[in-house]
């Protein structure tokens, strides 16, 4: 549980300095450049992100059980994650969507954690999706309240927004019947 501890809080903490200190990380943008912030940034990131993906596994192989959710909640769950890749694409694929969500990225996010939730069993699992949850809310609210940095991703379009729908669900669909269970070991639908 320690290396999932650890991982959340440096993955998270890396994606939190927008948040929590705005003026250091120009700070560390002006000293290093932007390719040496991004190159720090990404190295932090993917430990931070090995070490949750190590943690949740050892984390399950020895469960703590907190409670034993309701059946139906498994397909509240899955409708609620129904939008999750079309809105992470929507991030890239700038139009009606994005202009209307204003920050689809952190609101998959939130549907992602807050769907997990739902089914959520372990310590582990309140940990790890909990703290995504927490995190995604932050941001978000915080993100309204600075200016917007541009991302990569292909230019405002007409068709941008058929193309996070379509590719979106085709993602879902690919997730939840086939990768889920072979990435992550639970089959979402039975």
């Amino acid at each position: 549980m320690n290396l999932l501890f650890a991982g959340i809080l440096i993955f998270l903490g890396v994606h939190s300095v927008a948040i929590i200190a705005p003026g250091w990380r120009e700070s560390m943008l002006a000293r290093f450049g932007a390719n040496g912030w991004k190159a720090a940034y990404s190295l932090l990131s993917i430990a931070g992100f090995a070490l949750i993906l190590i943690g949740y596994g050892a984390a399950r192989q020895t469960p703590e059980l907190i409670y034993s959710p309701p059946g139906w909640t498994r397909h509240l769950a899955a409708l609620i994650l129904l939008p999750v890749f079309p809105l992470l694409l929507a991030t890239y694929f700038p139009g009606a969507i994005k202009r209307a969500v204003g920050h689809p990225m952190l609101i998959a996010t939130a549907l992602w954690a807050g769907a997990h939730l739902l089914g959520t069993t372990t310590r582990a699992d309140l940990l790890l999706f909990g703290s995504f949850l927490g995190w995604a809310l932050a941001d978000w609210a915080s993100a309204r309240h600075r200016p917007q940095r541009n991302l990569p991703g292909a230019p405002p379009s007409r068709f941008n927004d058929a193309i996070a729908v379509v590719l979106g669900i085709g993602l879902y669909l690919g997730m939840a019947l086939w990768a889920h269970v072979r990435l992550i070991g639970i089959a979402p639908f039975g």
